[in-house]
């Protein structure tokens, strides 16, 4: 039998009442939502796999390609530019299509665009001087995929999960995005030892992507689970695209959540990828740059799984996410502190592990918070607007900090790359980050305010429904 769980109902007929009130409502939940999860975990790792295959190893494919080093950052930031104008379509194709169109779709993109990305390397399909088209259209189809998969989540876990099961969902799958930024950065170089090794990376690539298309294929059939699975999903009023636009556009909490999310956002992403030029001009090796980064995603993944079991059985969503927003922010000031020293190997390593810890901890609860503040809207874009808010404030900050970046003539300890002209002190740039992180975790601590609204909504409905008389129960099995 396909369902889990079934809602077991007590209707109380002393009073008649219509047809309609009497009518039984069940809760249901469905073993198969765990693959829809695992599905969608698929394909943001993949996809997360597909945007970072060149950066560590960006020196022997521009070599292998002939072309140049900014070329191969584009390949990384063709990403976030497609994602800001595309997220907005992403957020009306979940809500209004639904939530299998958008999975098709991305399984699709992101399959396609891996396939194209290995035609630069079959000899036949040569464009001479500008074989390395393929990449950049590969990685265009793969950006076209990432709003989609980054914000099915929220959705999937509000259609398919009961209520004290929706945190730890969105969790997961959120989390997988960070889990595949973490296997690029550890299997691009494990792969690639020397340029010739280009095309096996490239094959290897393509097997997550075109697993998840097949499995999507196979066991993605429906838009919305037969039976809800909790009274949100049931009495579900997610308004239409633009109504829950302009109501989003009214909703003072949630502004402040895009804001300041946004801004997190988009200073982990700067954090990320300005890591390893940062350290290096202290004397710190790229070797130990990427184990900051792997420490950093690692332990961000630990706190944001413990986080999501502690929400789940608290709802203390607003708590949560102030106290880690605050540490997050501590972190950041001991990190660009300690990032003027050298030798100071132990310390980073901590404070990159914290930062990690608490930053990212608090994304995927973010994301639920985002629906509970802006309830009834739907659920992509509730969250699709957040992710587009990062990405604009990502690239206003990365585009800052590099303009604030110092050229030094003497760096005796640098281990960078100083052929065009010196090394870069990063003191002022690391300065701001921390500083602009303190600003925004103050400001929403202060200012962030807001009730549970779709949690309010279950309870009004239950009540509801008790006072009619009808009692649902649906207890997992």
């Amino acid at each position: 039998m396909d369902e889990e769980t079934t809602g077991d109902l007590e209707t109380l007929l002393e009073k008649p009442e219509p047809a309609e009130l009497r009518k039984p409502v069940i809760f249901r939940t469905y073993r198969r939502r765990w693959f829809l999860l695992v599905v969608v975990c698929l394909l943001n790792c993949s996809n997360a796999m597909l945007w970072l295959t060149f950066a560590p190893v960006a020196d022997k494919t521009a070599a292998y390609f002939h072309i140049s080093m900014d070329t191969i950052n584009w390949l990384s930031l063709v990403y976030l530019l497609i994602s800001i104008p595309f997220g907005l379509v992403a957020t009306w194709i979940l809500d209004t299509v639904g939530l299998k169109c958008a999975v098709m779709l991305s399984a699709w993109l992101n399959m396609v665009g891996s396939v194209i990305r290995t035609f630069s390397v079959i000899s036949f399909l040569s464009l001479g001087s500008l074989t390395y088209m393929y990449l950049f259209i590969g990685q265009c189809l793969c950006a076209l995929a990432q709003p989609l998969v980054i914000f099915s989540p929220t959705k999937l876990a509000a259609l398919w999960f009961p209520d004290h099961q929706r945190a730890t969902a969105n969790m997961i799958s959120s989390m997988s995005n960070p889990l595949g930024i973490l296997t690029a950065n550890l299997l691009s170089p494990a792969l690639v030892s020397e340029e010739k090794d280009i095309p096996l990376m490239l094959g290897l690539y393509i097997i997550p992507a075109v697993t998840a298309c097949i499995l999507a294929m196979v066991g993605v059939h429906d838009k919305v689970p037969p039976t809800p699975p909790s009274a949100s999903a049931t009495y579900s009023t997610s308004q239409p695209f633009f109504t829950g636009l302009k109501m989003l556009l009214r909703n003072k909490p949630y502004i402040i959540l895009m804001v300041c999310f946004g801004a997190g956002i988009g200073m982990f992403t700067c954090f990320s990828t300005l890591l390893e030029q940062i350290l290096c001009v202290k004397g710190y090796s790229n070797f130990f740059a990427g184990l900051n980064g792997a420490l950093f995603t690692v332990f961000g993944l630990l706190g944001a799984f413990l986080l999501g079991l502690y929400v789940d059985k608290t709802r203390k969503f607003i708590e949560s996410t102030k106290v880690c927003f605050c540490l997050a922010a501590l972190a950041s000031i001991a990190f660009a502190v300690m990032s003027q020293f050298r030798n100071q190997a132990i310390p980073l390593a901590l404070i990159s592990s914290l930062f990690g810890f608490f930053g990212f901890s608090i994304y995927p609860i973010a994301m639920e918070l985002a629906v509970e503040c802006s309830y009834p809207v739907g659920e992509g874009t509730s969250t699709g607007f957040i992710f587009v808010s990062s990405q604009i404030q990502g690239v206003i900050l990365m585009l800052l900090v590099q303009a604030l970046t110092v050229q030094i003539s003497t760096a005796p300890f640098s281990t960078c790359d100083i052929e065009e002209g010196g090394a870069l002190d990063w003191t002022v740039s690391t300065l701001v980050m921390a500083g602009a992180c303190s600003v925004v975790a103050c400001f929403y601590v202060i200012f962030f305010h807001s009730d549970y609204k779709r949690l309010h909504a279950e309870g009004s409905n239950a009540t509801s429904v008790n006072k009619i008389g009808i009692e649902a129960t649906a207890p997992e099995a």
